[in-house]
């Protein structure tokens, strides 16, 4: 099995330990009896506990190497899906969360960075298509989690299920994986270097951050949003998800391909358009149908935004790649950190339509930045 095979196949199984937590968010609200702004304080915990983690983790994976990260740190997440299921109270909810959203931080970091510098070692796109199978197999973990729930099986139970699944697949893909060498690059070669943002990357940030808000509020709130607008039974509800991952998927598995042909900045664009187009649709949907079709558009819409912001902050050269991409999705996560709060009190207090029209200027602003995404001139890359 080569470098390339064994990192998507990493990508994968990175995606299905998360256990389609997703789509069973309405399963722990009703079980804690939480509200809608009550759920969002919990779901604080993720961006909290990665934040932290965002700050160092560029210096734990220079120091011990993606290839154990990965072994250790995807294993442990799936089985924090558990621990999370098995929360008694809104605050071991967020305890749960933070603890998840740590691992998860930790594990992306690892995953990006290796992917990288395989693709720098052969010369060719590979971002795109790893995040692909990422979210063929997140589909796969929701339509899994879409099943158990026609089942009425308990979300611990099925957490647990996951686990064992997990692992064997972390070992078959990662036990043997030879990690490549780093991109070269201009920074320092000794010190404990803090992964705090540069001009560049707040301006990567600022393209991301859009299909990054927008990804999260969907995650969060589709399927909720489905229950409180239509009357459908819960599986229809949970359809959303599935939606709008089997669009994210086939976008990202084309992309590769289509960023090759036309440039990273043409095709931000015109599918940053078509999230725009697909979150129209959402908000003033007269049916489920109408609304599924806005959910499978926004799929295709934000499909490329995280992979490309990635692979152009690893392709910066001022320092390490893990730095620039640590320092990148901790921005973003910062940003991040009040949305699910925020959405939430909307949906509270107005209604959850609101919630998803509150995210449509931003997707305006990132048509703009995607200009940021133009690879940096050669000389840049031979700095190091």
């Amino acid at each position: 099995m080569t470098s390339r095979q064994r990192i998507v196949l990493v990508f994968l199984c990175h995606a299905i330990s998360q256990g389609g937590l997703f789509a069973r968010l309405p399963d722990l609200q009703q079980a804690l009896r939480l509200d809608e702004a009550a759920l969002g304080l919990a779901l604080l915990g993720q961006p909290a506990g990665a934040i932290v983690t965002f700050l160092f983790a560029s210096l734990v994976v220079e120091r011990v190497g993606t290839r154990l990260v990965i072994l250790t740190a995807i294993p442990a997440m799936a089985t924090t899906m558990v621990l999370i299921a098995l929360a008694p109270s809104a605050a071991a909810l967020f305890a749960g969360f933070a603890l998840y959203g740590g691992i998860f931080g930790l594990s992306n970091i690892a995953i990006n960075v290796e992917a990288d510098r395989i693709e720098a070692t052969d010369g060719r796109r590979l971002m795109n298509t790893c995040h692909g199978v990422w979210s063929i197999g997140l589909l796969s973990a929701s339509l899994l989690a879409t099943l158990m729930r026609g089942l009425g099986v308990a979300p611990a139970l099925h957490f647990g299920l996951v686990v064992p699944l997990v692992v064997a697949g972390i070992l078959a893909s990662a036990l043997g994986l030879v990690s490549a060498p780093p991109r070269a690059h201009g920074a320092p070669a000794k010190g404990i270097r803090i992964a705090v943002p540069t001009t560049m990357t707040l301006l990567l940030l600022g393209y991301a951050f859009a299909s990054a808000l927008l990804e999260g509020g969907l995650r969060n709130w589709s399927v909720i949003f489905m229950r409180d607008s239509f009357s459908a039974p819960d599986w229809v509800d949970t359809l959303t998800l599935p939606a709008f991952m089997a669009a994210q998927s086939i976008g990202r598995l084309l992309a590769d391909r289509a960023v090759t042909r036309w440039g990273p900045v043409r095709l931000a664009r015109a599918l940053a358009v078509t999230a725009l187009c697909g979150l129209l649709l959402v908000v003033f949907s007269p049916s489920l149908v109408v609304a599924l079709l806005g959910f499978t558009l926004i799929g295709f819409g934000v499909c490329v935004a995280f992979p490309l912001s990635t692979s152009a902050a690893a392709r910066l050269g001022d320092r390490p790649a893990s730095e620039n991409v640590a320092a990148l999705t901790m921005s973003q996560q910062v940003l991040l950190l009040g949305a699910p709060a925020l959405l939430g009190a909307i949906a509270t207090t107005s209604s959850i339509r609101i919630s998803f029209a509150v995210m449509l200027p931003p997707l305006l602003l990132a048509i703009y930045l995607a200009r940021y995404l133009a690879p940096p001139p050669r000389k840049n890359e031979e700095a190091g």
